[in-house]
């Protein structure tokens, strides 16, 4: 019964970090700050896009904006 033990702690704790690394999580939040706003415009640019505000969107948060095609 001990190995079974272990293996769930180890389970457990491998979850548990996973979830404070979610992929495409904002450092801050959906916070709309100059730094953020600088790298979703350099992705949309990289997609051949360009950044704008989404209509009735948040202007001072991320989700307030989309990349759109030029």
């Amino acid at each position: 019964m001990r190995p079974f033990r272990t293996s769930f702690l180890v389970l457990a704790a491998g979850l548990l970090l996973a979830g404070c690394a979610t992929p495409g999580a904002a450092p801050q939040g959906d916070v709309a700050n100059y730094d953020t706003l600088r790298q979703l415009r350099e992705r949309c640019t990289a997609q051949g896009k360009e950044l704008a505000p989404k209509p009735g969107g948040n202007e001072r948060r991320l989700s307030g904006y989309e990349c759109r095609g030029k």
